[in-house]
């Protein structure tokens, strides 16, 4: 019996876990009824479980033969801040968080394969589970290796596995090299001088000041980016007064950079920082930047990609693996790791469904034993039995 087909036997169980953790999800580095899940179901398959590595964290180990050799299986647990709108009858209980980018069935994937593994024992080597907290900008990646998460478990290679939403179900993509943009967060705070709403010649206007540097942050892309280069700067969050009649003290702005490399985002933040300062003065206001890096670019190391896009032919066919996928704007923290190990990160389809962080999103239980496979895939493949 194939990996999938094995898996397939104990999905209804796999659904119900991931179904549990779609029900009660947590935000980044809170995720601690989700570890209690994670390590009690590791445990019970007699894997070794290592808790609190990164705060809420969680590392599984299972060792089979006398092989030296390990690689690292990494999922990620947490959830959005966002009020779910899908009806589901195991929609969130906890208003205003919602698994909306399918980490639960991530974790359900890996927790999958950690089954799977631990019944068959088919490698020779070491098999590091590795449950992430805090992936949505929370750092979580970060806080695990200052953990000496790699010092403690280590590793020769590292995989991970997103799900693609319009990607058909039984389908892999992945590209070698650039994968997924680096990213950071910035808050700009202009700061005037606040006056009656009926007595604008008073003021140093932020709110004036906030639109107008908005609309010049556009310009940075436009013309300060190399044609050949891919940016993308958005403003997602103007935050300023609380009445009618009164024109505020201060503005904040707030948004994303993402880039493919270092050199283009510190471009991006000198642009920002010139720009927000500059317009202010203009006004006769001020403005401070803070600029924060929270995603490296995810980099697909080119022997562990093609390493990974086999497994996933080995299992699907050849026709079903996408290995020239485009490289996409959003960020991935698993990056952080694949800078200290080789690895590769690669999509599997999630069907028709409402897009990542959308209130609408559901991750299809139908993809889990094709992750859980692949993990285990690449598992057997990497850990050979006789080396």
């Amino acid at each position: 019996m194939s990996a999938i087909d094995t898996i397939k036997s104990y999905g209804d169980e796999l659904t119900a876990i991931r179904r549990d953790l779609h029900l009660h999800p947590e935000l980044g580095m809170e995720e601690h009824r989700t570890s209690d899940v994670v390590a009690g179901l590791l445990e019970s398959w007699g894997i070794e479980v290592h808790r609190g590595v990164g705060k809420t964290g969680v590392v599984g180990v299972l060792r089979s033969g006398n092989g030296e050799a390990a690689i690292g299986l990494r999922a990620d647990m947490d959830a959005l801040p966002i009020l779910e709108a899908t009806g589901l009858s195991y929609a969130s209980e906890n208003p205003g968080r919602m698994h909306a980018c399918g980490h639960d069935g991530h974790t359900t994937m890996l927790l999958g394969a950690a089954r799977y593994l631990a019944a068959t024992k088919n490698f020779n080597g070491t098999v590091n589970f590795i449950f992430q907290p805090g992936e949505e900008g929370m750092g979580g990646a970060l806080a695990m290796l200052e953990d000496k998460l790699f010092e403690r478990f280590p590793c020769n290679a590292i995989y991970a596995i997103h799900n693609r939403p319009g990607l058909d179900v039984g389908s892999y993509a992945i590209t070698p090299g650039p994968s997924a943009a680096g990213g950071a967060f910035f808050d700009i705070t202009i700061t005037g001088r606040g006056a009656h709403g009926a007595r604008p010649e008073a003021s140093i206007d932020p709110v004036l000041a906030a639109c107008h540097i908005t609309t010049a942050l556009q310009s940075i892309v436009a013309r300060n980016v190399p044609p050949a280069d891919t940016a993308v700067l958005s403003v997602t969050k103007i935050v300023t007064g609380n009445a009618y009649n009164v024109i505020p003290e201060a503005a904040t702005i707030s948004g994303t950079a993402r880039a493919f490399t270092p050199e283009t985002m510190a471009l991006l933040e000198a642009g920002v920082k010139r720009v927000a300062e500059n317009v202010a003065a203009g006004f006769g206001a001020t403005a401070s930047v803070d600029f924060r890096v929270i995603f490296a670019p995810l980099i697909n190391d080119a022997a562990e990609t093609r390493a990974f896009a086999d497994a996933a032919a080995d299992l699907v066919g050849e026709a079903n693996v996408d290995r020239k996928k485009p490289p996409g704007m959003g960020s991935e923290d698993f990056s952080f790791m694949m800078e200290k190990v080789p690895g590769a990160y690669i999509n599997v389809g999630n069907g028709a469904s409402a897009g990542l962080h959308n209130p609408g999103y559901n991750f299809n239980d139908d993809a889990t034993p094709f992750g859980a496979a692949l993990f285990a895939q690449i598992t057997e493949r990497k850990l050979q039995k006789g080396e």
